[in-house]
């Protein structure tokens, strides 16, 4: 008896070891922890990327900082539709931009199709100052008001 109730004891303590040492998942999906990061930051583009939609499908990331304007390019082992492509696009292209002080640009590669984005545009195309987002929902308001609207979409992505 003594034998079972120490087995279970210890399977205990496994059990809340293994339970204590997992991501918590509201840490995880809080991409504004990032906001205020750099180009330069390799951990913290990398992160993001990971939580954005597409993170699980990323091949590879670089950044380019040697000089003035600095980006992003982001090669995906995905081929979701053309619509999807263009969403993910605009939707990352906006986090990355309200995030990371000094992104300019972002590459998107989806296989063997390339969509870049310049914070300017970007911006221009919203009519907002993207660094002004503090948190997750006004930012998702504002990139669903824009790619709902196929007409907006037609519009960013013919400029």
């Amino acid at each position: 008896m003594k034998k079972v109730l120490k087995l279970s004891f210890l399977a205990f303590l496994v059990f809340l070891f293994l339970t204590g040492c997992q991501p918590n998942n509201n840490e995880q999906k809080d991409i504004f922890k990032y906001q205020g990061s750099y180009v330069g930051d390799n951990s913290a583009v990398g992160n993001i990327i990971m939580v954005l939609p597409g993170g699980e499908y990323l091949e590879e990331f670089a950044l380019k900082t040697g000089e003035e304007p600095y980006g992003i390019t982001i090669k995906y082992n995905w081929m979701p539709s053309e619509k999807f492509r263009r969403e993910t696009a605009v939707n990352n292209a906006t986090y990355l931009f309200a995030l990371i002080r000094n992104a300019d640009w972002v590459t998107f590669n989806f296989r063997n199709q390339e969509y870049k984005i310049a914070k300017e545009e970007l911006q221009k195309w919203y009519g907002k100052d993207l660094s002004t987002y503090k948190n997750e929902n006004g930012l998702k308001a504002l990139i669903k008001e824009f790619t709902e609207d196929e007409n907006k979409m037609n519009e960013f992505f013919l400029e």
